[in-house]
C-alpha cells in the first residue's frame, strides 16, 4: 500500500473552514465476524491484524481487502498526530458515512456512537486528547440480512443478482478532523427569497455562542451584494440578507452566491465558508415549476455504484464525469437511486445546475414492523437536514417500490407517517411518498415505474391519465390495487432499460427482448421516451439507467463509464421539447 492520501479534498465545500484535517489513507484493520472485539478490548490494542485504505470499504479493491464475502463486523485503528495550528481549539471528529451501527473510541475511551449507513456524523473530541499518543478506533457492525436496517441495493445473497450489488461495510466516506473555537456555527440552513431578492439563513449555534456578533456576507463573482449582522440570544438564529443582485440557480445554469460567516466573541473568531442558490421550486398542476416557470424533468437513474470503489467515488473527478456525462446525454438532473450521495457530488451538482431527487437505501427494511421507524426516521431526518441548502436538490423521495415483504402489506401508516415528518423539516420542497409502488395515502405527486418495452402499447397505457387513470405496470398486474388522484402531477420516475452489451454475457440483464443492432435500440429508446414527451399528464420521466452496475447491464455508459454510443445521439432524443414546457 503506498501513502498517498486518497479522496483529501475538503468533504463539505458547503461548511467550509480552513483549519480541517483528512484523516484519510492507511489505518489497521481487522474484521471481526464473531463480534467479541468490544468483550477482547479491540478499543486498546496498539494494533490490529491489517491494513486499509480509508474511505474505501473492505468488499472494494481500492481499499485493498477486497473482501466480498458477508462481514459482520470491522475494527480501524489509527495514530493522530495533532496540528500545531490546531491545538487550543475544540476538535470535532467527522465521519461522513460508515455503515451500520458504529462506536467510536478515542485512546481506549468510548466516543460515542451512531446508528445509520449513509449520513454523515460527527462528535466533539477536545477533552480526551492527550498531549501526545493519540490514537483512534472505530468498529462498525452491520447485518443487512436483519430486515432491521436500510440497505438499499446491497445484495442479501452471497452472489450480486438482479439489481443487487456488492455490500458495503464500515467507513465508506472521508473521515476528519476540525478545529474550532467553543463558540462556532454547528449548522445553517438556506431559505432564499426570489421575488425580492434575499436569503434567510437559519444559524445553529454552540451554547457557548450566546452573545456573539454575528456577520453574514454573501458575494456574487468576487463582489459583495449583501450583508446582515445580529447578536446571538439563543441556539438557532435567523438572519436574512438582502441581495443587491438577482442570479436566479436554474437547470443548466447553476449560478451560485457564496456565504462567509463570522462569528466573534472574546476576541476570538470563527469563520465558515458556504454557498447557496437563489432558487425556489414546487410542484404545480402543470408540473414541475422552478423559479415560476415550468420545467420538464429529464432525469436518469444514477445508483451511485463504481466498479473498484463499490459506494465510494474513487476521486472527486469521478463524480464530476458522472454528472457532466449526463449532461451531455440530454438529461438535466438525475433519481439518486436507493443510496445517500456524498456532499461533493450535490456540489458539484449544486455548480453545474443538475437537478436531483434525494433517496435513501430504504430497501432491506421490513416496513410493515411499526417499532423500525426508530431505525428509519433519525437517518432519513438527518439526511434532510445535511442536505436542506443545496439547490440542486428539488425534492425528497423517502421510500422505493415499497410493496409487500414475503407477503405481508406494507403499512401505509409507516409511509405516511415519514412522509407528514418530511414536511415539516422541509416545507420548501415537494416529497414523493413511495417512488413506483401501490398509492399511498399522502403524496405530493403520482410517480409509477413502467419498463413496457412497446411504445405503442406504453402510450395507449397513460391515454387517460388525465382522468387518474394510469395502467402502469403494477396497475396491469391488479387494477384494484392502484388508484391515483388526478389532481396530482404525474412523474414516470423509472422507464427503459434497453439491455446493450458489446460481447456476449449470460449474466448481463436488462428489460424485455434485447435489441439486435443499435438501429433497433435507438428506435425502441426514441419511441419511448416520446411517450412522455408528447403526453401533457406527464412532468418527467427518469430513464434506467446512466451505466451499467455489475450484472444490470442497461446503462449508456458501461461500468467502466465508456459511452455505449455517441451522446450526441442520445442527446437528441432525451432533450426533445416536451408538450409542458414554456
Amino acid at each position: 500500500m503506498n501513502n498517498i492520501i486518497p479522496r483529501n479534498e475538503h468533504p463539505r465545500p458547503d461548511k467550509k473552514r480552513e483549519n480541517w484535517l483528512c484523516l484519510n489513507g492507511r489505518w489497521d484493520f481487522e474484521i471481526d465476524n464473531a463480534k467479541n472485539g468490544i468483550f477482547r478490548k479491540f478499543y486498546l490494542r496498539d494494533k490490529l491484524d491489517t491494513e486499509i485504505i480509508v474511505p474505501f470499504c473492505p468488499e472494494s479493491k481500492l481499499s485493498g481487502i477486497g473482501e466480498t464475502d458477508f462481514i459482520n463486523a470491522v475494527w480501524y485503528r489509527r495514530s493522530l498526530e495533532i496540528p500545531e495550528t490546531m491545538k487550543g481549539k475544540n476538535l470535532i471528529l467527522h465521519i461522513d458515512a460508515c455503515d451500520y451501527h458504529t462506536l467510536v473510541y478515542l485512546n481506549g475511551k468510548f466516543v460515542g456512537e451512531h446508528f445509520g449507513g449513509y449520513t454523515s456524523f460527527e462528535f466533539d473530541i477536545t477533552d480526551k486528547i492527550l498531549p501526545d499518543g493519540n490514537y483512534i478506533t472505530i468498529y462498525a457492525e452491520d447485518d443487512l440480512r436483519n430486515e432491521k436496517q436500510v440497505s438499499g441495493k446491497q445484495s442479501h445473497k452471497l452472489d450480486s443478482y438482479g439489481c443487487f450489488y456488492t455490500r458495503t461495510t464500515g467507513i465508506w466516506q472521508t473521515v476528519w478532523l476540525e478545529a474550532v473555537p467553543k463558540h462556532h456555527i454547528v449548522n445553517y440552513k438556506v431559505y432564499p427569497n426570489i421575488t425580492s431578492p434575499s436569503v434567510t439563513l437559519l444559524n445553529e449555534v454552540t451554547r457557548e455562542s450566546f452573545g456573539a456578533e454575528l456577520t453574514i456576507s454573501a458575494c456574487y463573482n468576487g463582489k459583495q451584494v449583501g450583508l446582515a449582522q445580529c447578536t446571538i440570544n439563543s441556539l438557532e438564529t435567523s438572519v436574512t440578507v438582502p441581495l443587491s443582485e438577482k442570479h436566479l440557480w436554474n437547470p443548466g445554469d447553476g449560478q451560485l452566491y457564496t456565504l462567509k460567516f463570522t462569528l466573534r466573541k472574546d476576541g476570538e473568531s470563527d469563520e465558515l465558508e458556504g454557498y447557496f442558490g437563489l432558487r425556489e421550486v414546487a410542484l404545480t398542476e402543470k408540473g414541475l415549476n422552478i423559479n415560476g416557470k415550468t420545467v420538464f424533468g429529464r432525469f436518469v437513474l444514477d445508483q451511485g455504484f463504481y466498479k473498484d470503489g463499490i459506494y465510494t467515488a474513487p476521486s472527486d473527478e469521478a463524480l464530476i464525469y458522472d454528472i457532466e456525462s449526463s449532461m451531455k446525454c440530454g438529461f438535466n438532473g438525475a433519481r439518486l437511486h436507493q443510496k445517500v450521495f456524498e456532499p461533493r457530488f450535490l456540489y458539484h451538482a449544486d455548480r453545474l445546475g443538475y437537478m436531483v431527487w434525494a433517496e435513501t437505501g430504504n430497501w432491506g427494511l421490513d416496513h410493515t414492523k411499526p417499532e423500525n421507524v426508530y431505525n428509519f426516521l433519525p437517518e432519513w431526518i438527518e439526511e434532510v437536514n445535511r442536505d436542506f441548502s443545496h439547490p440542486s436538490v428539488i425534492g425528497w423521495c423517502p421510500f422505493n417500490e415499497t410493496w409487500d415483504i414475503e407477503g405481508r402489506r406494507q403499512s401505509n401508516e409507516f409511509i405516511d407517517m415519514v412522509y407528514s415528518v418530511t414536511k415539516l423539516a422541509d416545507k420548501t420542497r415537494p416529497v414523493i411518498a413511495n417512488s413506483g409502488s401501490f398509492p399511498v395515502l399522502r403524496s405530493d405527486a403520482n410517480d409509477v415505474h413502467d419498463y413496457e418495452q412497446d411504445p405503442e402499447r406504453l402510450g395507449s397505457n397513460y391515454e387517460q391519465a388525465k382522468e387518474g387513470i394510469i395502467k402502469d405496470q403494477l396497475y396491469r398486474m391488479d387494477p384494484q390495487r392502484q388508484k391515483f388522484d388526478k389532481n396530482l402531477p404525474l412523474f414516470v420516475s423509472e422507464y427503459g432499460g434497453i439491455k446493450w452489451v458489446k460481447e456476449k454475457d449470460s449474466s448481463a440483464w436488462g428489460y424485455g427482448k434485447d435489441v439486435m443492432s443499435e438501429e433497433e435500440f435507438f428506435t425502441r429508446l426514441e419511441g419511448l421516451t416520446k411517450v412522455f414527451l408528447s403526453n401533457p399528464s406527464v412532468f418527467g420521466f427518469c430513464y434506467t439507467q446512466l451505466y451499467d452496475v455489475e450484472q444490470e447491464q442497461n446503462g449508456l455508459l458501461t461500468y467502466e463509464r465508456e459511452y455505449k454510443f455517441s451522446p450526441e445521439k442520445f442527446k437528441a432524443i432525451f432533450s426533445s421539447k416536451s408538450v409542458i414546457e414554456d
